[in-house]
């Protein structure tokens, strides 16, 4: 990887929530940032700027990038990377970037029973096609030593009532990773799976953070006594970037604080 400058993620969804969690974070550390958002411009815009508001110990500010994806449209995955592409050689004069974070995604909750062929098409889209076919298109502006981070879920472990089509999606996200990583291992590329918990966050119309009596519950039944926050997954995610976590390869990281033990 480069070393001219500081490394690089391309981080999906990383305008709101978990992404733009772990896009500051990796940006409080020294690393610059690229983003994708799919609606709401201004929330990545935001980000951006937070972002750029930060300097390193010599007082140079970081630098950021927000593009437009959404991750359910492949056709767009050829055109987005001559975005990136573009954008690498305007803002950083490079040709590579160093990481790629599988962040994006969208959540449901309905029964076995009554799950629609609609709205599980829609999950694969986004959770299973998007980190297969995007990352494959980005593959040749990927540096050669760098780092993948698929998300995944909890919920590919543990069962709940109604996540039947979700995390049939995340478990086919922690089989494509080993797959990714053993196919990729030759250029030095490493990739993991981080499987969050319960977060308080809007995903999923922000259950679990608003629904007191959905909050208690999970966490009484986490070890660590309370539910996730962003900032547990942000620097878990971040973590699995740094140079000396370069040994670890091909794994499921469950982020949850001991969730259904």
């Amino acid at each position: 990887m480069s070393t001219s400058t500081p490394p690089i993620p391309l981080i999906t969804g990383g305008s709101r929530g978990l992404g733009r969690n772990t896009a500051l974070t990796l940006a409080a550390r020294g690393v610059d940032v690229i983003l994708t958002y799919r609606s709401n411009e201004q929330e990545a815009q935001d980000a951006v700027r937070q972002i750029e508001s930060m300097k390193d110990e010599q007082g140079t500010p970081r630098r950021a990038v927000a593009l437009q994806l959404d991750v359910a449209e492949s056709r767009r995955f050829a055109p987005f990377a001559e975005q990136v592409k573009a954008a690498l050689q305007r803002v950083w004069q490079r040709e590579r970037f160093d990481y790629l974070v599988n962040n994006a995604g969208i959540g449901l909750h309905a029964s076995f029973a009554e799950t629609s062929e609609e709205q599980f098409d829609s999950l694969v889209n986004v959770h299973l096609k998007a980190p297969y076919f995007l990352t494959q298109k980005l593959l040749p502006l990927l540096n050669d030593g760098g780092r993948i981070v698929n998300i995944s879920s909890g919920l590919a472990r543990f069962a709940y009532p109604g996540y039947s089509a979700y995390a049939a999606m995340k478990g086919g996200v922690e089989v494509l990773t080993r797959y990714m990583a053993k196919e990729l291992g030759a250029r030095g590329i490493a990739v993991n799976t981080v499987a969050p918990g319960a977060i308080e966050t809007d995903f999923g119309g922000g259950a679990v953070r608003d629904n007191k009596q959905l909050n208690e519950a999970v966490a009484s039944q986490t070890a660590l006594g309370r539910v996730g926050l962003p900032d547990d997954i942000g620097g878990a995610i971040s973590n699995l970037l740094r140079e000396d976590n370069r040994w670890i390869n091909a794994q499921r990281i469950e982020v949850s604080g001991g969730q259904m033990l």
